[in-house]
């Protein structure tokens, strides 16, 4: 099984997260990416919709056994290569051009959490998994860009709560205070997602148009973002 894999239900491309808890690192980041060009440049899709074949996570985030190693022999290029290739998919979703439906299906964790919020409309498993920010205890200050990214799709009151604290949000309170379209139990949530998704039939190059007049402050932030600087096992804006 592949780290992703897609498939079209009708004009709805389907691309799943195969990579157990989906954790960022560089090769999972490239083929996130070669999959939303092979769905953008060979299939007629007019939605995209993202979800997670773990039993019970969605996405838990920057791969820091991955990364710890690389940090720790102090190699500076190819850690700044992860975190610009993070953000180049952040902004990817962002500006997709097409309406994109993120199928939370279990935990979404630091960049999990951080990606969902890339995507226009989020749906949530309510039975199971938590929405949450824990950089605020891993030592991780979050980039300009996400922290853009972020206030696109959390009130300001609730974005501070959860980046200051690290609570750990359910798909009730998300829903509660839209941060989330719908929480749905998990037998519903593919049904109930791939509903909504198949209403946006929408031509391609006016999303796509819509997308990059209303985001280019996000836009902005992203393409100034530095490289963090890596410290005492700290990653430092």
């Amino acid at each position: 099984m592949a780290a992703i894999e897609f498939e079209l239900n009708d004009k709805v491309a389907v691309l799943t997260m195969n990579d157990g808890e989906n954790r960022f690192n560089l090769p999972f980041l490239k083929a996130f990416l070669d999959a939303l060009d092979q769905i953008e440049a060979d299939t007629d899709a007019r939605a995209l919709v993202v979800t997670a074949s773990h039993e019970k996570i969605f996405c838990n985030g920057i791969d820091l056994d991955w990364l710890a190693p690389i940090i720790k022999k102090g190699d500076r290029e190819t850690a700044a290569h992860f975190f610009l290739t993070m953000n180049r998919l952040f902004k990817r979703i962002l500006l997709y051009p097409m309406p994109t439906i993120a199928a939370i299906s279990g935990h979404a964790f630091a960049g999990g959490a951080i990606m969902s919020c890339a995507f226009d409309f989020r749906f949530m498993r309510s039975d199971r998994g938590f929405f949450c920010f824990p950089e605020v205890d891993l030592g991780i200050p979050f980039l300009p860009g996400m922290i853009a990214l972020i206030a696109k799709a959390i009130p300001q009151y609730k974005m501070e709560e959860l980046h200051y604290t690290g609570k750990r949000a359910t798909a009730e309170e998300c829903a509660d205070h839209h941060i989330i379209t719908k929480a749905c139990h998990v037998n519903d949530l593919m049904n109930e997602v791939l509903s909504f998704a198949k209403g946006l039939n929408k031509r391609r190059e006016v999303i796509a148009v819509m997308k990059q007049r209303m985001y280019p402050e996000i836009v902005h932030a992203f393409d100034v973002d530095d490289p963090p600087v890596i410290a005492s096992g700290m990653f430092y804006v």
